[in-house]
């Protein structure tokens, strides 16, 4: 077999990806009331989904299963091949399979179907022939054919793994749809990753709380106030009064005092500080606390709770945190 370097590489990428779009493309056309069935089963199931698949039948089976998985349909995959040989005690009665061989004949596959039969499971099969063994015996049949595989041979899974990929989206973005899933569920399957953190912490989790609050009262002259926020190093300091805030002190409060020529050895807190200042809930996401600061041009929030302050956000915790 020898290699051609002058082969026309990009010429070979576009035709795949034609052949691919173009079967992509035709599943519309493929889509039945079997479709339906298959989402009011498993909407319907109390087991979980169970995929099995074998070859690149069981990588994109693989797939499926994660993306079920993270759309709010328990689903888990097992080796078909496994499965004969100890695994299907993994299979319960109650739970539903999802059986994918674009032949709809892969022995590995079709020899689960009676044990599947005497449990009583549900069955729903990927395949590209829907009078093949194992399109006759499921619940419900989404057919994933396509007419030609972008091989040249027409023999290596290719267009048709895409479409049997493609149709597993579908089922899971339907599932999905159906039970209301919101951007919050994904991110409790997601807890590790950018969008857990976006959507998962809240300003509580995050915030400076307890002795680390900086506080003075209005009284306070400026020079105590100073080093309260050197102390404390968050480049500000709360200002309240009997537990509750009647303004903040920034170090952008400072040069303001700076550029008016005040003499701040003769100043209180109360002459120079920002009075209310910008606040937050600890309830709140740290997402959402983090567009507060952005839309008024700070970087630090505090946290109130009624009225009292319960904390301080500054954007390095955000930061931190990962939110940022």
């Amino acid at each position: 077999m020898n290699a051609n370097l002058d082969f026309d590489f990009i010429q070979s990428a576009q035709r795949t990806i034609e052949l691919e779009q173009q079967a992509v493309g035709e599943l519309k056309q493929r889509l039945s009331a079997d479709f339906t069935l298959a989402c009011q089963i498993i909407l319907t199931g109390k087991g979980r989904v169970v995929v099995t698949g074998m070859g690149k039948s069981g990588h994109i089976g693989n797939k499926i299963a994660a993306t079920l998985a993270s759309t709010g349909t328990p689903a888990f995959f097992v080796h078909p091949g496994e499965a004969s040989h100890g695994d299907m005690g993994m299979i319960q009665p109650e739970d539903i399979v999802i059986a994918l061989s674009n032949s709809g004949e892969t022995h590995e596959v079709t020899s689960l179907l009676p044990l599947l039969q005497r449990m009583g499971t549900k069955l729903i099969s990927f395949t590209g022939n829907p009078n093949s063994t194992l399109a006759k015996a499921a619940d419900a049949h989404i057919d994933s054919g396509v007419k030609q595989e972008a091989c040249p041979l027409n023999l290596a899974p290719t267009s048709s793994t895409t479409c049997a990929l493609v149709m597993g989206d579908t089922l899971a973005v339907a599932l999905l749809e159906a039970r209301g899933f919101s951007a919050e569920d994904f991110a409790f399957s997601h807890p590790g990753g950018a969008l857990g953190r976006r959507l998962l912490l809240k300003v509580a989790d995050i915030m400076h709380a307890g002795t680390e609050i900086p506080v003075v009262s209005p009284d306070t002259p400026v020079s105590k106030a100073l080093y309260e926020i050197t102390s404390k190093g968050l480049g500000m300091t709360t200002v309240q009064e009997n537990g509750k805030l009647v303004g903040i002190f920034t170090d952008g409060d400072l040069r303001r005092a700076f550029d008016k020529d005040l003499d701040i050895r003769q100043l209180t807190i109360k002459d120079i500080m920002t009075v209310g200042g910008k606040f937050t809930s600890p309830n709140l996401l740290a997402a959402a606390a983090l567009k507060q600061m952005e839309d008024n041009k700070i970087t630090s929030l505090v946290v109130k709770e009624g009225d009292q302050v319960v904390g301080v956000l500054t954007m390095h915790n955000l930061l931190q945190a990962g939110v940022l």
